[in-house]
């Protein structure tokens, strides 16, 4: 142990490494010792009114430390003036100094019964220490202060594990302290409230007997405390989708993060009817249905003014009703075209389609590939008080007041192609359609645009050129199309490196070119990866951008459309005339740095 670490977290010794660190100046540590007194004075009040308004840190006793004030104060870092000092990079520093592990706890590869089956709660928060692996005899626990030599030994004597201390964050071990804790406890009480003789959904014959059972109360406290928790997991992960899943003998919770499931928690199964009943509650839906697919929407107040909408789906499986949420944030949903990720001349050549009067917009590619992005991002930017926006959707995917927003309802004959003719009794000025899906859709969609509207909609079809032959597949008569359609947008979702372990490697042109990538280069080229770190999950990569292919209906274009052109004979004149495919785009990222050539690959997979 090195020097100063008697008392490690004393203000003279913290202050110290970070000076010696080069992370604050003189300057910098003279005026934390003059403020800290009064700054600690105003943490505690601060602590005070939390734990009166009854958040979470009304159970935490530990003391505020020099870290904290700190922290408070929102120094700039003396090695880089554009970075904040923050906790995580003063706990670093603090374990290079005291030769200790510093460790980013992944809540994802947490064990949830390693974790609050070891030690109790109280005393967890009490000291902050939190279990986070036992192997080969070894109890790992990450902790913002390894030093606490009596604690780790009582936690060895009631383990009867050796215990080996890592050094994490104080406000990351307080925060999983509370939502592990938090969400096992909710989930023990539910479980020993509703275990016991039951249904058994452990194969087809007693599903059909579901009818017949009580359902267990979906207001029932823990299973509130339980999906609360539930939600509040997913925001913090940044998951697109919460998928709950009967097994035969539990329910397994999966997040679906940058396109890909992990999972996250195996329920006992006895839980499972009040999960569903507790979430087919919040969203509307009829909860003594169990033979059908059900479909509704949960509006959630996050606080701090932030708010998203939670679409749900439930369907019966063998084993139970499956429940898939997909999560809506509006800061997602729409964004500023030009942050769409659209290269100058595609963003151009866009904009020109939807600021023209009337006409028929496309947007093309298969499910999650960003398409509702770009068509709520497109009406927001068209919306002002001299247009009248109408949509129809199946469903709804964020509920926007600008927009006069129409469900899709066939029980009551509300469907794409009958409530077109509705629709235009109502004096709109630009329409969106959520899917093209059938002849009637489409050709009530294309009489719109011929009556002076513009309309937007989307088709699932592989690429921009491919979508002319899906019209003419629908059954729309070729001279339809050469008049109306205005231009295509194809898109694709690409993962991005994570930047926290960005790293540089080379590769032949020939490898690349095996693999279907044409970079123009010869020889080795640079390119760049994700080594894989706690904050991507070790998968290198770390949130999502849009790669995009523009088509506009040139006069050249109409001409082989009415001349019953093929989709390569399409694809190649537009190609002439400065189209950039989704795969040239996606190559375009890679030599960025922006993506990886397996990314490319993989979503780009028979592109040209």
């Amino acid at each position: 142990m090195k020097k100063g670490s008697t008392s490690p977290l004393l203000p003279e010794n913290v202050c110290r490494i970070l000076f010696e660190q080069g992370l604050i100046s003189k300057g910098q540590r003279e005026g934390i010792f003059r403020k800290k007194d009064t700054l600690q004075k105003k943490l505690e009040k601060l602590r005070i009114i939390r734990h009166a308004s009854g958040g979470s840190s009304s159970r935490i006793t530990n003391p505020i430390t020099i870290v904290d004030i700190i922290c408070f104060l929102r120094l700039n870092r003396k090695d880089d003036r554009t970075r904040e000092l923050d906790e995580e990079t003063i706990y670093q520093a603090l374990a290079e100094e005291w030769g200790i592990e510093y460790k980013k706890v992944d809540p994802l590869k947490l064990d949830l019964k390693l974790v609050t089956t070891m030690i109790p709660r109280s005393f967890a928060m009490k000291h902050l220490v939190l279990p986070t692996s036992v192997k080969d005899g070894w109890l790992t626990v990450a902790t913002p202060n390894p030093h606490n030599l009596e604690v780790m030994d009582d936690i060895s004597r009631v383990t009867q594990l050796k215990v080996r201390p890592v050094v994490s964050s104080k406000s990351d071990i307080i925060k999983l302290i509370d939502e592990f804790y938090g969400f096992r406890r909710s989930i023990v009480a539910a479980d020993q409230q509703f275990s016991g003789p039951g249904i058994d959904l452990g194969n087809l014959e007693q599903y059909m007997r579901l009818r017949k059972a009580k359902d267990l109360p979906s207001d029932d406290r823990h299973i509130v405390n339980a999906v609360d928790h539930l939600f509040n997991y997913a925001f913090d992960q940044r998951a697109s989708d919460i998928h709950i899943e009967p097994k035969r003998n539990i329910t397994s919770v999966r997040l679906r993060i940058d396109g890909i499931l992990h999972s996250i928690y195996e329920l006992p199964k006895s839980l499972h009817g009040a999960l569903i009943s507790r979430i087919k509650n919040l969203s509307r839906l009829d909860m003594t249905e169990k033979r059908r697919p059900q479909d509704g929407r949960i509006k959630i107040d996050r606080g701090q003014g932030l708010e998203a909408e939670i679409r749900v789906s439930t369907v019966p499986t063998a084993f139970g009703e499956k429940a898939v949420l997909r999560i809506l944030d509006p800061d997602i949903l729409f964004r500023d075209i030009s942050q769409l990720g659209m290269t100058s001349l595609d963003q151009v050549r866009y904009q020109q389609f939807i600021s023209l009067p009337y006409g028929l917009v496309l947007v093309c590619g298969p499910t999650g590939s960003g398409k509702s992005t770009t068509l709520y991002s497109t009406l927001r930017y068209l919306s002002t008080r001299e247009r009248n926006i109408t949509t129809v959707e199946d469903p709804i995917e964020m509920v926007y007041e600008d927009f006069n927003q129409i469900a899709v309802q066939p029980a009551v004959g509300i469907t794409f192609g009958s409530i077109l003719r509705n629709i235009l009794r109502q004096d709109p000025d630009i329409i969106m359609i959520g899917e093209m899906r059938d002849l009637e859709t489409a050709q009530n969609a294309i009489q719109a645009s011929l009556t002076g509207h513009l309309v937007l909609s989307t088709l699932h079809t592989k690429d921009a050129p491919l979508s002319i032959n899906r019209l003419v597949d629908l059954g729309v008569p070729r001279f339809l199309i050469h008049s109306n359609l205005i231009g295509v947008l194809a898109q694709r979702l690409l993962r991005k490196i994570c930047p926290y372990c960005t790293e540089t490697f080379e590769m032949s042109s020939e490898e690349l070119m095996a693999m279907g990538i044409e970079t123009g280069k010869e020889g080795m080229i640079e390119l760049t990866r994700g080594r894989g770190c706690v904050r991507c999950r070790g998968t290198g990569y770390l949130g999502r951008f849009g790669i995009f292919e523009v088509l506009p209906v040139t006069e050249t274009i109409k001409d082989l459309i009415a001349e019953e052109g093929n989709a390569d004979m399409i694809r190649q004149t537009a190609c002439k005339e400065d189209m950039v495919t989704l795969r040239e785009n996606a190559i375009k990222k890679m030599l960025n740095g922006d993506t990886t050539y397996q990314e490319v690959v993989r979503v780009t997979w028979g592109q040209i």
